[in-house]
């Protein structure tokens, strides 16, 4: 499957609208500080099942109550598109259920 990556100009408009996402290495990047390690897991594995439904894995990273997202696709010459971002924003409605944004 193919996307077309987003323009500097939309990734600019998704990062202004959406706290605590930055751009780095190319990727759409956030960490999320969950209360407890099981909160965390649980968000981990929503986020999972999010984005398996979709086809479109992000690399995650847990560290104790910390989870990093990182999203970028790789068909697109590992460049931001609009699933990304979309995904992105959805992770954030997901975290609101289980702890504190960071």
């Amino acid at each position: 499957m193919h996307h077309e990556p987003l323009t500097t100009a939309e990734v600019d408009a998704f990062l202004a609208k959406h706290d605590g996402w930055r751009l780095e290495g190319g990727a759409l990047v956030r960490t999320y500080e969950a209360p407890t390690f099981l909160r965390g897991i649980a968000f981990v594995e929503h986020v999972a099942k999010l984005c398996d439904t979709a086809d479109h894995h992000p690399d995650i990273d847990i560290r104790w109550r910390k989870v990093t997202l990182r999203f970028v696709t790789h068909d697109a010459g590992n460049r931001v598109t609009a699933l990304d971002s979309r995904l992105a924003s959805e992770c954030d409605v997901i975290f609101a259920g289980y702890g504190k944004l960071t």
